[in-house]
């Protein structure tokens, strides 16, 4: 059985795409190992390329925030992204790159058996709703099929598109603050069941 370590050393080890020859370093994922929340965000960027870490720069920053205005940190959640190497020039990651990652994202949810995954931005809640559009996904709960049996799904959108589109910022803060509720109601129902 892998554990979240393992998969880390895989990742920073791994060749099975371009995105491997310009990195500096891999970003495989950090956080809460026994996290009832998984965030999945898109790619790494500049900042999190250099520090080998998830959502350190200005999005991070904003991140952090919202984690805050519920009461949470870092430490109570798990932050990953959908590649885990940064695409040149942070363009979007493509199809090939998002296959070649896909291993590695599936491992750590089965890994971590997450109550809510919550996406964020739209290339990371295309991976598992991909004919659907994230301006009509946004903060609604979604219960499908996951690695590990029923999964409840929270489509955010990028706290970086927050940060260019300062309409956003609040449509992203109200969604967020669904999240304990929500998680709330997830227990209830898994103590009852």
């Amino acid at each position: 059985m892998d554990s979240l370590q393992e998969i880390a050393e895989q990742v920073k080890m791994c060749r099975q795409c371009r995105l491997c020859e310009g990195r500096t370093n891999a970003v495989p994922g950090i956080g809460n190992p026994q996290a009832e929340v998984v965030f999945i965000g898109e790619g790494p960027g500049k900042s999190e390329d250099e520090l080998g870490m998830p959502f350190v720069g200005a999005a991070g920053k904003f991140l952090d925030k919202m984690l805050a205005s519920i009461g949470w940190t870092r430490d109570d959640v798990f932050i990953t992204n959908v590649v885990k190497c940064r695409p040149p020039e942070n363009r979007d990651p493509l199809p090939d790159e998002i296959q070649a990652c896909s291993q590695y994202l599936a491992r750590q949810l089965v890994l971590l058996k997450p109550l809510i995954i919550a996406t964020l931005g739209r290339h990371s809640m295309g991976i598992f709703f991909p004919d659907k559009k994230i301006s009509e996904m946004h903060g609604k709960a979604i219960r499908t099929k996951g690695v590990n049996g029923p999964q409840v799904y929270l489509p955010l959108y990028h706290p970086a598109a927050a940060l260019y589109n300062g309409g956003l910022q609040a449509t992203l803060m109200a969604d967020f603050q669904k999240i304990p509720q929500l998680l709330n109601q997830l227990k209830d129902t898994k103590q009852h069941a």
